[in-house]
């Protein structure tokens, strides 16, 4: 689909006043997308792991106005309190949707989010927060034009959300989504994700996710800068080759199930992530010395113990153990007793891979 696809004609619905409510996941990505271009557009294709327990929950109450208003019109609740400080971000969402949702200014809407996971812990919550908003006006739409059909209403969801958080286009469908144009890829694009096309062996199905909470503090260095950043970045184009050419070997990976070749991967993409963050102008570090200490542990259990947890991280300090069911009692246990010590008061989530949003 193109971008004019996602421009809404005529409504055959009535406007009317409602309340929805979804639940979406937040999404932890295996090759990696670092660098943008305009209008929210990934210099690379990236593909992720849809999680499961770690969501937000978004309710979207809309009444209809006498007349359309100038701006918008919403109040934002975080936990059941206002969150001022969260409305100019929902403020840049909706001027970058209107022109594909013309019904926006005709309504006043309550926004009530809330997170299953700790604040500031660390996972994607913009991912799962936009994506959770963009299907609720969905929704709307929906009512308003019944025609709509399912893959349509996922495809524009993830396009809608993509404008919001480039990493919440990701997180509508699961449980492995790729977003971004790649040559290999049928149907792959820019705009929106796509469920992953080909096979995915069994072993993937029910994947692991342990999530060790390293520091729990924001970030020195936001996620906006530092894919900004990568304009002119010395090593940039190779970068964006090589995870064009990860996605290329992750395909033949998925159909065998073939661990060893996975775990290279994804560690190598966590590591070169980073490593674009630290050889930047200005240059930054997100990685915290328990990051490395957990690192250097999971590289030596792993040689040890024969299993085969990796891990993986975004842009920050705490660490994605990812790991088969089948190893589930062996690494946590391994966890419990030789990483724990380098979290954050001891603090870790426990989550495996899900399907994508649902509506409550």
């Amino acid at each position: 689909m193109r971008e004019n696809d996602f421009v809404s004609g005529s409504y055959s619905g009535p406007l009317m006043n409602g309340k929805v409510t979804y639940k979406s996941p937040s999404n932890i990505a295996l090759v990696k997308y670092w660098g943008k271009k305009e209008n929210q557009v990934p210099a690379n294709p990236s593909v992720s792991f849809t999680l499961d327990s770690c969501a937000t929950t978004t309710s979207l109450t809309y009444s209809k106005l006498d007349e359309p208003g100038k701006d918008f019109s919403f109040e934002l609740l975080f936990e059941g309190k206002p969150k001022p400080d969260f409305k100019p971000k929902i403020q840049t969402f909706f001027s970058r949707i209107s022109a594909y949702l013309p019904f926006l200014k005709s309504y006043h809407f309550v926004i009530e989010t809330s997170n299953s996971f700790p604040h500031s812990s660390g996972i994607a919550s913009s991912a799962s927060g936009m994506s959770a908003l963009a299907l609720c006006l969905m929704h709307i739409e929906k009512q308003l034009f019944p025609e709509i059909e399912v893959d349509y209403f996922n495809a524009k969801a993830s396009f809608l959300a993509r404008l919001g958080s480039g990493s919440a286009a990701r997180s509508i469908k699961g449980p492995l989504m790729q977003w971004g144009h790649h040559q290999d890829t049928e149907g792959s694009s820019d705009l929106y994700a796509i469920t992953y096309p080909y096979k995915l062996h069994e072993v993937f199905n029910d994947f692991q996710d342990t999530i060790l909470l390293v520091d729990k503090g924001q970030k020195q260095v936001s996620s906006t800068v530092g894919h900004n950043l990568m304009h002119g970045h010395p090593f940039a184009e190779q970068r964006f080759k090589q995870a064009d050419d990860n996605l290329s070997k992750l395909r033949k990976i998925f159909i065998e199930g073939d661990l060893v070749n996975f775990i290279k991967i994804v560690e190598s993409e966590a590591l070169t992530l980073h490593a674009m963050m630290m050889s930047s102008l200005p240059y930054f570090m997100l990685m915290k010395p328990n990051t490395l200490q957990i690192i250097n542990k999971i590289w030596e259990f792993r040689a040890k113990s024969k299993s085969h947890l990796c891990f993986t991280l975004d842009a920050g300090a705490n660490v994605h153990v990812l790991y088969p069911k089948s190893d589930k009692e062996l690494v946590l246990q391994f966890i419990k007793d030789e990483l724990v010590a380098y979290c954050e008061n001891g603090q870790y989530l426990c989550d495996q891979i899900g399907n994508g949003a649902v509506e409550i």
